[in-house]
């Protein structure tokens, strides 16, 4: 599933059509996580892109009094092409049509959603939303805050998106590998000095996915066709009975809440 690496990289593919005109949106399949609402669609002809923005995994496209917001589920991603293009795959669902080019939204397991409100702030996907992990809001002093009365394991925790955005399965155990600290270890017993840690490897490792163009495993490229090459960098994550980088130990792999995690007993309690 893209995580916010994937997303920001999407988003940044995307941002040469800011400042276009949108001449229209062909929907080809409608049924995605949530039905599309066609009669709002039919509605955009002719309009600019006055931005393209990005908030937690969502990637917004500001029209004039309307925001698009375009989630990529599980699946889902862009790609790029010339208008009169030929070239179509399975799962071309959502068509933007440019003066002389197309955006298309491709996603075979149709988790993905596009949503049309004119205020995306007090949507029902975006206004619980936690603080951007690269934000100045999200810092030792909050986690340590939020921390007290959760019950629930560091990775559940740093994977809630109302406690912070954009983290999913891959950079959790990233993120808790580096940390030292066990994806079972219930949070609310973390220190400030491990809240710390936790916040800088967050901020670190999120980072250094955006600027390799995120994490390529199975479903993940960027709209300008680029894979993301994070990949070499993971420490634990996809690497079961391999060993650790650090110890030599063998790498763990078991269920948490339906989610395979990856950790080393070793280096992380």
């Amino acid at each position: 599933m893209p995580e916010l690496p994937e997303v920001e990289t999407t988003k940044n593919a995307v941002l040469p059509f800011k400042g276009k005109i949108l001449k229209q949106i062909i929907v080809n399949n409608p049924s995605l996580r949530w039905p599309i609402d066609q009669k709002a669609i039919k509605k955009i002809k002719d309009v600019k892109i006055l931005s393209i923005s990005r908030r937690a995994k969502y990637i917004f496209l500001d029209l004039d009094n309307l925001t698009i917001i375009i989630h990529l589920g599980m699946t889902g991603t862009f790609r790029i092409q010339n208008l009169g293009s030929n070239e179509t795959k399975k799962h071309d669902h959502i068509i933007f049509e440019f003066k002389d080019k197309i955006l298309i939204f491709n996603d075979p397991r149709r988790f993905g959603s596009l949503h049309i409100t004119e205020d995306p702030q007090d949507h029902f996907l975006i206004k619980h939303l936690g603080p951007e992990p690269l934000e100045e809001d999200f810092n030792s002093e909050y986690l340590f805050r939020k921390i007290k009365k959760a019950g629930v394991s560091t990775k559940s925790f740093l994977m809630n998106q109302k406690n912070v955005v954009g983290i999913g399965n891959i950079y959790a155990c990233e993120i808790l590998f580096s940390s030292g600290i066990s994806p079972k270890r219930k949070i609310k017993y973390l220190n400030k000095s491990q809240c710390k840690e936790i916040v800088r490897n967050t901020k670190r490792i999120i980072k250094e996915a955006i600027t390799k163009g995120g994490t390529t495993l199975k479903d993940f490229y960027s709209a300008d066709g680029n894979k993301g090459y994070f990949k070499i960098e993971l420490n634990v994550y996809d690497r079961e009975n391999k060993e650790c980088r650090v110890c030599k130990d063998k790498i763990i792999r078991f269920v948490q809440n339906q989610r395979s995690t990856f950790y080393c007993k070793s280096c992380q309690s």
